[in-house]
């Protein structure tokens, strides 16, 4: 079964993209490569517990078993140790990256507290765009009595446009909810 933003992908956006950026060629216009989900667990020093949590809740959003990270260097004033294992993260591509995109937008987003658009600003020169959640229990998937401690992640999606103006057109197809720039003020 093909997902609803890779069908309408294909359908509605490419066309759209092919007559605003002026490209013929279809593999010249931006697309989706992948979306890394990130979860930092600074607490994962003193407690194990907080980690296998993270993991277990990153698993339960994306479908997908997560990795574990590791410390790169020691810290001292964080009592950071190299190796230790400080964070977890998942990268989704094909079906899995378009059901997530799909649900991120539609369902997580919307229920972010006080939430007035994403910045349209957050793209790294590239066209890959970047947000950060302050809670995973924004996804419905989680159970709140399941997950006590509030953890944060971070979304980068990565896109194939070259640009960053190529890339906000391509996510503004797809329905990401960016603030306007009169409300930036």
């Amino acid at each position: 079964m093909i997902p609803r933003l890779q069908e309408k992908y294909e359908k509605e956006i490419l066309p759209a993209l092919a007559e605003s950026l002026g490209r013929k060629n279809r593999m010249a216009l931006p697309r989706l490569q992948k979306i890394v989900v990130n979860m930092g667990v600074g607490s994962a020093v003193a407690d194990k517990k907080c980690l296998d949590e993270a993991v277990s809740a990153l698993a339960d959003i994306t479908g997908q078993k997560p990795i574990i990270c590791r410390a790169r260097q020691s810290i001292a004033g964080f009592r950071l140790r190299k190796g230790m294992q400080i964070g977890c993260k998942v990268t989704l591509r094909g079906l899995r990256m378009y059901e997530f995109l799909d649900r991120l937008i539609s369902l997580a987003l919307p229920r972010v507290r006080d939430f007035r658009g994403l910045s349209p600003n957050a793209f790294d020169g590239q066209g890959n765009y970047s947000l950060g959640l302050n809670e995973q229990l924004v996804f419905p998937e989680l159970n709140p009595d399941k997950y006590t401690k509030t953890q944060g992640m971070n979304v980068t999606i990565c896109c194939s446009g070259g640009s960053n103006d190529a890339s906000r057109e391509l996510l503004r197809g797809f329905g990401m909810p960016f603030r306007r720039d009169d409300e930036n003020t």
